[in-house]
């Protein structure tokens, strides 16, 4: 059991460093981790708490948890907020990341609104190799032997990134374009390149059509495109929202063949917004990618109102 938990870990993180970042989706619970733009762009102060739990059923121990506030400020004439994140892979890799942004709000036409966001953080690798079985190790005959030949360092590393984006605002369409890790930075001790974050680059466009304005009920179409080194990734979808509910679903598909489909909802209580994301394998050109992908659930609790009167323009995020 401990042998397959280590090839499994060793596929997880194969797929790791082709895509980097866990959750490459543009979530609009992770509104700054993935474009720094949207940073107090819904007006009011908001905190949103996220937890992931990948490969679900597996006994890999891969998860995310997420923790953000942002707000708009009249006197910066923008949003600004903060971001912790902490991944946890595998109980080898525990990936500490926690950052600030500022997004400028622009009105640049009559209909047309321009935020420009830039995001400074600071990224922290740790190991720790206390559970974890080396090749060395293991008897083909005698199952796993003790002790490792191997000297590993639990040293971690702290590298210093910047992310930039710009989200656009016209009528009932908003979209974005965002660079994640403009700095690249390297998280390796022997300064291996291959260990460097490449630029993730992302484009999400997202619609607000209104089918019955006097129930509130609205469908919210979505798309996005990311690519990151040799990983791309793409995927279109909607949400059907009310008042009080709202139910999605995200057809995603990546350059490794994979086709996985997300659906969730969530509950809105007023200032509080609970939701759940279920994402499972629909095909995949990789026979051991397992069905159920990720658990997501978390919520959004607004603080406090801005008054939007000296806002230039506020969107409402899709509740996905």
């Amino acid at each position: 059991m401990r042998l397959l938990h280590i090839l499994l870990f060793l596929l997880f993180y194969t797929l790791y460093c082709n895509g980097q970042d866990s959750e490459p989706v543009p979530g609009y619970q992770h509104t700054m981790m993935n474009n720094p733009a949207l940073s107090g762009s819904e007006g009011e102060g908001v905190i949103r708490l996220s937890y992931l739990n990948y490969y679900p059923g597996n006994n890999y121990n891969l998860h995310s948890v997420y923790f953000s506030y942002d707000s708009f400020v009249p006197a910066l004439h923008g949003g600004v907020g903060f971001y912790i994140a902490d991944d946890y892979l595998g109980g080898i890799i525990t990936d500490l990341k926690a950052g600030l942004s500022y997004a400028y709000f622009l009105q640049a036409g009559k209909n047309l609104f321009i935020n420009a966001g830039l995001s400074a953080s600071v990224y922290h690798r740790g190991f720790s190799f206390s559970g974890a079985v080396l090749p060395d190790q293991i008897d083909p005959l005698g199952g796993v032997v003790l002790p490792t030949s191997d000297i590993l360092s639990d040293k971690g590393r702290s590298v210093f990134d910047l992310s930039a984006g710009f989200l656009f605002i016209t009528g009932k369409i908003s979209g974005g374009f965002s660079i994640n890790h403009l700095a690249e930075p390297d998280l390796s001790e022997n300064r291996n390149a291959d260990e460097k974050l490449k630029r993730k680059v992302l484009l999400h466009v997202a619609g607000d059509l209104t089918i019955n304005e006097a129930n509130n009920l609205k469908l919210r179409p979505l798309g996005y495109v990311a690519t990151q080194g040799g990983y791309l990734s793409g995927g279109a979808g909607a949400v059907f929202e009310s008042n009080y509910l709202a139910v999605n679903s995200l057809l995603i598909g990546d350059a490794e063949k994979n086709l996985n489909m997300q659906t969730g909802f969530s509950v809105s209580a007023g200032k509080l917004t609970i939701y759940y994301n279920y994402r499972f394998n629909l095909a995949s050109g990789n026979n051991m990618m397992p069905f159920s992908l990720l658990h997501q659930t978390g919520l959004a609790f607004s603080l406090n109102n801005v008054d939007k009167r000296k806002i230039i323009k506020t969107i409402n995020f899709p509740k996905l």
